[in-house]
């Protein structure tokens, strides 16, 4: 008996540090789509880590998964049967990416997003942006052309595949503007932890530390 409640205490102790740890820490999750390709693909599983946004703010170039600001997830997703969100919730299982989204974040409260200058880049507050870095090559920034100006406690963000990413452009009109609010950012997307021939540190793009960008 004596052994058995020692097991029973140090596995009840695991799964509480675990579940603080995804609550307060870090959490894992699958790639949803092909929307941030090829920075990511779909089933890398990512970790997104929660302590850096309890001592800064979501930045420019972050890239962050985010609740579902209103019906941007169309497509319908297999609910998970129950072993499986005991799993999730445990942490011994990424998440599924159910209800949440991947995307990079390109301007930040207060900033004006404009697309395009002559030469076809985006602009943050008048600072073009070079993407090349993370863009497929010889990819447009986008084909679809806005103005807007970040209003406060929300973000503007855009997938790296934009061809294929239902990201701010796509809900301008509906509901929010095409805005996230920052309360729906879950973490950022710190690392590719799996499969192992893609891990890889994430780490937001030279570009994003132009002089002159913050307002």
């Amino acid at each position: 008996m004596s052994l058995l409640l020692e097991m029973t205490t140090v596995t009840v102790l695991a799964l509480v540090i675990t579940v603080v740890l995804r609550l307060f820490v870090a959490e894992a999750f699958y790639v949803p789509s092909e929307s941030m390709y090829d920075t990511l693909t779909t089933n890398d599983r990512i970790l997104a880590e929660k302590v850096s946004y309890l001592h800064r703010d979501v930045d420019r170039g972050d890239i962050i998964v985010f609740k579902d600001p209103g019906h941007w997830l169309n497509e319908e997703q297999k609910e998970p049967g129950t072993l499986r969100r005991v799993g999730e919730f445990v942490g011994i299982l990424p998440r599924s990416g159910e209800g949440h989204l991947v995307k990079r974040v390109i301007g930040v409260a207060g900033d004006k997003v404009v697309c395009c200058d002559k030469a076809g880049r985006i602009t943050v507050n008048g600072i073009p942006l070079d993407e090349r870095e993370y863009l497929l090559k010889d990819a447009k920034p986008s084909t679809t052309t806005f103005s807007v100006v970040v209003p406060p406690g929300s973000l503007w963000v855009m997938g790296d595949n934009r061809a294929e990413s239902a990201d701010s452009r796509a809900h301008m009109g509906g509901p929010g503007g095409g805005f996230v609010p920052v309360d729906n950012v879950v973490g950022r997307a710190c690392c590719v932890i799996w499969p192992s021939d893609r891990m890889t540190m994430l780490r937001p793009p030279e570009t994003f530390k132009k002089p002159g960008l913050k307002k």
